[in-house]
This record gives structure tokens, sequence and C-alpha cells, in this order.
């Protein structure tokens, strides 16, 4: 993605079935599930750079010791630093006797952060607060050990102020107004609650006070917990919960929005966003991973006996599409395959619009993100190419000359720009960074001739900021007769709300485009229309809301705004012609056919909630509020 987009967070979760000197015996280490959650959390770090955090709960310790340890980091390299600090913690406290590394049981009565559950958390700060008061886990601590809650997740709520009023109404005093805060809370009510109607029923059976706290332990209901608090979330969810005395949990919306897989045998639990980031950390076959059900909680109680539970009805599964078309790692299997089949799908369209002048066409990608993609556009073209080698034999093409004029024409894949991973853009005049920025990629000269079109496959174009201000600059050094620059991805024209940096309207290319044409044709009462109908539907409930913005982008074809953003992203000292292809709806569906969630592309939403969220970003647009609409 050439625009850089903030987005989802990460989750790893395990949970060590064993005592720890079995790990010990058969790994030879002690920290055998830090080193493997610091693993986890590397493997998945695309999904986050601005914050991070480790949570470990530690089973039947005695009395006096710590047994919830965490820690959480905001600094450059987060991860780095959180596990820095833990492995210094072990080695102040084994300095005077450095055999205790050996000690199981020393090591977890008496060192932080050795232990059988453990959590991990990466985050985007994707609304500006980056302090470490915002970093996840967030912690409800209690005296009473059924009572602690740690929280992380991916996760993003669109009904905060209906959430944040529940909490109001049930008496509390939150101390801030924000999903995080409120989904905590929520859950914490409701293991409040759970813990008081066990705690009633043990003194009527006038059970001792310790008797009261192990029945507790073992019979704290989960599921229940979870289906009372989540029962009212409007939203994208994945999240993982720690409970003091050692029950856990990882619950996912119904939708299935945001992605958990888990892995489960005699020796552990394992739980992450990505499949690949377990299947390589453990070594392990595709095929050994599952995906956490949508509307459904893995609960692993402290026995070690573990379950999938349904706490909310599914709905119509709609996973996140963009997470296959940018946000995931690529070495998964399945998102692998699909990139390949959105960069191929394409080829069609663009070899019309080269009007199949594939001798005078020069293929490429950029970003780096986007190769995988272009294998798939490669695979496009060469079969057609090969299709039509095997036409033209078939008509009776022979000699030498002619046979070397056709393979002649075999398609050029070249490696075009490159980007400086060391680049920095230090200067904030707007003309001279406009400058700088243009040089944030190098580029391959000697392959575009000047009778030739270049083709650029991108992974999506969000805002096109970075189209304008410099790749299209760079590529139009090379002297092309004609840019055209693809989208593996259809055109953005509706924000996010379950956990993508997209919130705002005016950021769309699409949607800037679109009121563009809209001023141009002199329908600005379509404008209007879409603004007064938002405006109409403030008060209703979320469940009676409609997108109403679907309207402003019905006049014009997906061609039509496809070519007004050329014009409005081509910038003015460009000499090659330019022009923007996107994928269709249907081809991204073809190519992720298990993650139909395109709300971005079509409105679609998937819970009531995007709706309200969709409406209330046009009327701020309207409004001039610079804010997001959740």
């Amino acid at each position: 993605m050439s625009d850089r987009i903030k987005h989802e967070c990460g989750i790893a979760f395990i949970r060590l079935l064993k005592p720890l000197s079995y790990y010990k015996e058969k790994y030879d280490s002690n920290l055998y599930a830090l080193d493997k959650l610091y693993l986890l959390m590397e493997k998945q770090r695309n999904r986050g750079q601005d914050g991070a955090g480790v949570a470990t709960v530690k089973l039947d310790v005695p009395p006096g010791k710590r047994y919830i340890s965490r820690y959480r980091s905001n600094a450059h390299e987060p991860t780095q630093e959180i596990f820095n600090k833990i492995h210094n913690r072990i080695e102040e406290s084994i300095k005077d006797d450095h055999s205790r590394i050996n000690d199981s049981e020393w090591l977890k009565n008496n060192v932080p952060f050795v232990g059988e559950v453990l959590m991990g958390h990466l985050r985007y700060g994707t609304h500006g607060k980056n302090s470490i008061e915002a970093c996840h886990p967030f912690l409800r601590q209690n005296n009473w050990k059924t009572r602690n809650l740690v929280l992380a997740g991916n996760f993003n709520m669109t009904n905060v102020e209906e959430l944040f009023q529940h909490l109001v109404e049930l008496g509390q005093f939150p101390k801030e107004k924000s999903d995080t805060v409120t989904v905590l809370e929520k859950i914490g009510h409701f293991l409040d609650m759970e813990n008081q109607n066990l705690f009633d029923e043990c003194q009527a059976k006038n059970m001792s006070k310790e008797e009261i706290t192990s029945y507790i332990e073992e019979n704290i209901y989960i599921k229940r917990i979870l289906q009372r608090a989540s029962k009212d979330f409007d939203g994208g969810y994945a999240m993982v919960g720690l409970m003091g005395h050692g029950d856990a949990f990882i619950l996912r919306d119904p939708a299935g929005i945001r992605p958990a897989y888990y892995y489960h045998d005699d020796e552990m639990v394992v739980a992450a966003s990505e499949r690949s980031a377990i299947q390589t950390v453990f070594d392990l076959q595709i095929e050994s991973i599952k995906e956490v059900t949508p509307g459904h909680a893995l609960i692993i109680k402290k026995s070690g006996k573990v379950r999938e539970k349904k706490c909310n009805e599914p709905t119509e599964k709609k996973s996140c599409s963009f997470e296959r078309i940018y946000f995931s790692r690529g070495n998964d299997a399945d998102i692998y395959s699909e990139r390949k089949a959105l960069g191929r799908l394409l080829a069609p369209k663009i070899l019309e619009t080269i009007d199949y002048d594939i001798k005078n066409t020069v293929f490429s990608f950029i970003p780096n993100t986007a190769e995988t993609s272009f294998y798939g556009l490669q695979e496009g073209i060469r079969q057609y190419f090969n299709d039509h080698v095997r036409r033209k034999m078939e008509e009776g093409l022979q000699g030498t000359e002619a046979l070397e004029a056709l393979f002649s024409q075999k398609p050029r894949f070249e490696k075009i720009a490159i980007k400086d991973a060391k680049f920095r853009t230090f200067i904030t005049d707007d003309s001279s960074r406009d400058d700088i920025v243009t040089h944030a990629y190098d580029v391959t000269y000697g392959v575009v001739k000047k009778t030739d079109t270049l083709v650029v496959i991108d992974d999506s174009i969000v805002r096109g900021t970075t189209l304008k201000q410099s790749i299209i600059r760079i590529l139009d050094r090379l002297n092309p007769k004609r840019i055209i620059v693809v989208s593996s991805a259809p055109q953005i024209r509706y924000p996010d709300c379950y956990g993508i940096d997209m919130s705002m309207m005016k950021d769309f290319a699409a949607f800037r485009a679109t009121l563009a044409l809209l001023k141009e044709t002199k329908q600005e009462n379509i404008i209007d229309d879409v603004y007064d109908q938002c405006k109409a539907q403030v008060n209703n409930s979320k469940h009676d809301t409609f997108n109403a913005v679907k309207a402003f982008y019905k006049p014009f074809t997906q061609q039509q705004i496809s070519d007004k953003i050329a014009e409005m992203l081509k910038p003015k000292d460009t000499n090659a012609e330019v022009k923007i292809i996107f994928q269709d709806i249907e081809t991204l569906h073809k190519a992720c056919p298990n993650h139909l969630g395109d709300w971005y592309f079509t409105g679609n939403y998937p819970t009531p909630g995007g709706n309200v969220v969709v409406n209330k970003a046009f009327l701020n647009f309207m409004e001039g509020k610079n804010v997001r609409a959740y």
C-alpha cells in the first residue's frame, strides 16, 4: 500500500498445560513459553509498532507471592524493550546463584513473568493516542483472584457511547470513554456478578471462606460472563482475557470481522491473530491450526480443559478482506494464493486498457508489498500470451522470421522502483518536502522506452497522496508514453469502523473524485440530499439506520470515478498520460471467497453500527468537523 495506513492490532496467547519442569526437561528451558511468546509477537509485528504489552498469570502460587505481572511499552521497538526488561529482571533475580535458572519451582515462586498463562499484544494507535496508558493489556485488579481480569484485543466498537451509558446505568463511574475501558469494565461487571452469585450459593451451604474460593475457581462460568457482557457489542473484535486464578478466553465477534486462530495439544494452547505466526513459531502443519468460530469463545479453564463455546449467534461471515489484500503476513499459504489471484484476475482489464499491446508495455509493482499480486499478474499476462501464440500457430503461422517476430512480443516484467529503506523526510516546508519525497524510491533506468506504457500494480489506493506527491513523478522520470497504476483492491469509498485507520470521508481519493464529478455535472443537489438523509437518521436506533451515503456514488460508473481519480492525482508537471485501474468487487470475492467483508468498498456494513458511522462521517465532512465518526 503506497499510502501508509495504521491498522489492526495483534494478539498472542500461550497456556502451558504441563508443569514448568516438563518444558525444562523436554526443551531444556524454563523460559520456553516466554521465548515462544516473543517469537509470536515478532512474527506479527506488521500488526502494530506503536506499542506492545505482555502479561502473565502464575497458577497456584502461595499467598503473598505476585501471580500477575504486566509490562507495557510505547518505545521505538516496544516488543524488544519489554522482553529486555523481563530478561533483565530474571538476570537480577539469579545473579547470586545462576544455577537457579534451572530450578523451575524457584523461578515460578520468585521471578515475575515465569508462569503458565501468557498474553502478548501489539498495537497501532489509529487515532493519535500513543501514550503508554493506551497500550494493552489492560488490568482490572482485585484482592480476590477470581475477580482479577487482564484484557487485550484487536477490536473497535462502533457504539462506545451506548456501552459507556450502560456502565453508568449499572452505577459505575468509568474513568474514560474509550472502547477498551468500556469493554474491560463491561466484562468485569459480569465477572463480579458471577463471583457474587457463586459466593452467595456457597454461603447458603455454610462453606468456609477457603472452600468458597476453591469452589468459585472451579465453577466460574466464563461462557455466561461473556454472553452477558458482549450481547450489546457492535464492532469487530478478537480479544484475549485472563482471570487471576488461571481461566482464560479468546472471544471473537459474530461476523468474524477480526481474525483469531488457535492450536491445541496435550502440552499447550496457542492463539494469535495470524495463522502463519503459530505455524512458523511452533513448526506446525497448516491443518492443525483452527480458526476461532465467529460468535464463539475459546475457553481454557484453570484445570486445562479447553472448549469452544457459542457466546453470540453467528451472523453472515464477513471477515475483513483487507486482511487478505494487505494487512496480514503474506507467508500464510491461503493469503499468498489469494494475493496472486487478485493480480491474475486484473490481467483481462489491463490487457483491454493497453489494447493488448504487450510488445510496448512494461509491467512492474510498487511498493514491495504488492509483489505477490504482481506474480499473479505475471501469470495472467503470460497465460494470455501463451494462448495468443497457440492461436497464431493453429492459424498456420510458419517460418523462422514470423515465429521470431511473434515471440519477440513476449511480456516484459521488471522491478522498476526500489524503496530507499533509510530515507527520511526532515523538511517541513510543503514545497521543499514534496521535492524531497520524490526521492523516496530509486528507479531502474534503461528498461522503459518512450513508446512504452508502464503498468505498475499497488495493493490499494486510499488517499492517493503518495501517488501524487511521489510515485507518479518518480515513474515519469523514465519517460514512458503512459503510466497505468493498478490497484489490487477496489475503490475505497466508505470509512472503516472496525479497527483500520480510515475514518474520514475527505481522505478517500474516490470520495474526492466523486465530489468533483457531482459539482462538474451540476448535481450538487445529490450532496444536499445525502446530507439531509444522514441528518434525518441521527436519532434513529442503529437497527433502523441505513447507509445514505451510497446515493452519493450512484450517478457515476466505476470507470468515471477512476478516470477522475487519475486526473486529480496526476501532478501538473507529469509528461506521461496517467490512468488508474481498480479491482472489481466481483473479482475481489472470487479471489478471497472466504473473506467477504467489503464494507469499505461497497458500504455493506456487517453490523448496524456501521451504517450509523458512515452517515456520521458524511455529516462531519459537510459540517467541517475533522474528527472520526465513532
